[in-house]
């Protein structure tokens, strides 16, 4: 019999274990795939470019670019538009990080030994303001993906969507340094409005099923991991991940450390050379897909419900 938080967590539609069973998930992606490919480090044209010429040398499908990631604000006007087209041509989803980068006002407790537990969070309403204002800023340069950390940004993105304050097509995306791991937490981010989420990084396949149980958004997996945050490599579980956690984007992000790949004096030939790396390793998850699930789909390239530049 079910004691009474079982039957409370029931009633609440969260699942009362980690799904052990590793059942099939039956949700997929609207083009009926498994899973899809994302690239993270993307920080201006050149990288771009860089990335392309290596997916179209591998043949290897790319659907989703996490651009910015030393944040958009570094970024003059005319280089986002030119992002932002060479995006749009190439029919990748681009999701853009606002602001300028992690601990980017005057606000020092994060980047404290002990601070940093406090999490990555917007300080007050002048930094709310700014931070919306790189978003209008995007949206205006074409973009309609962003990455977000703050649960309250997240909701006031949402309702700004609902009404008509940005185009309803923005999707949001909620970043791993927002720290969720469980299916509760997920299911409030979906609540919240998030179109897709980055669960912590060294989560089990059974911990990561139980989260597909709760919702339906699509779960962004980590298949490598830069070193300082553990350096862990899951290529050859993606086959299994995708089974149970479907619809799931495939993450890559090998480094030493985010620092080391995204400040702001980080030479873009390094950063090109990291893109490419990551496009050889969406060969070898996909090459071991199809080793020991031939039958799991991923999506072609430019598949119409992606987020793709508008500029």
């Amino acid at each position: 019999m079910m004691d009474k938080i079982e039957q409370g967590l029931s009633k609440l539609g969260l699942p009362t274990r980690d799904d052990y069973e590793l059942k099939s998930s039956p949700k997929r992606f609207p083009d009926g795939a498994h899973y899809r490919n994302e690239v993270a480090g993307i920080e201006g044209v050149s990288v771009l470019e860089a990335m392309i010429h290596e997916a179209e040398k591998r043949q290897v499908p790319i659907h989703r670019i996490i651009c910015t990631v030393k944040g958009v604000t570094l970024l003059t006007d005319q280089e986002l538009k030119d992002l932002a087209q060479l995006a749009a041509e190439k029919k990748y989803e681009a999701i853009v990080t606002p602001g300028p980068s992690r601990s980017w006002d005057n606000g020092r407790q994060l980047v404290t030994p002990e601070g940093y537990v406090s999490g990555l969070r917007i300080r007050g309403v002048d930094n709310l303001y700014y931070v919306l204002k790189d978003i209008e800023r995007c949206i205006e340069a074409g973009f309609r993906g962003f990455l977000v950390v703050d649960e309250g940004l997240l909701w006031t993105l949402a309702r700004l969507k609902e009404e008509g304050v940005i185009p309803k097509d923005v999707i949001l995306k909620v970043s791993v340094f927002a720290g969720h791991a469980n299916p509760a937490g997920a299911k409030v981010l979906q609540m919240l409005g998030a179109n897709t989420f980055n669960p912590l990084a060294d989560l089990t396949v059974p911990m990561l099923a139980a989260i597909r149980q709760t919702v339906d958004i699509p779960l962004d997996v980590y298949t490598a991991l830069v070193d300082a945050m553990g350096g862990f490599y899951r290529f050859m579980e993606a086959a299994e991940i995708a089974r149970v956690c479907a619809p799931v984007y495939f993450k890559f992000e090998p480094g030493k450390s985010e620092g080391d790949i995204y400040k702001t004096w980080v030479q873009p030939e390094y950063q090109a050379f990291l893109a490419c790396e990551k496009v050889k390793e969406v060969q070898i998850v996909m090459e071991w897909i199809n080793r020991f699930a031939p039958d799991l789909i991923c999506s072609e390239a430019g598949t119409p419900d992606l987020a793709v530049p508008k500029p």
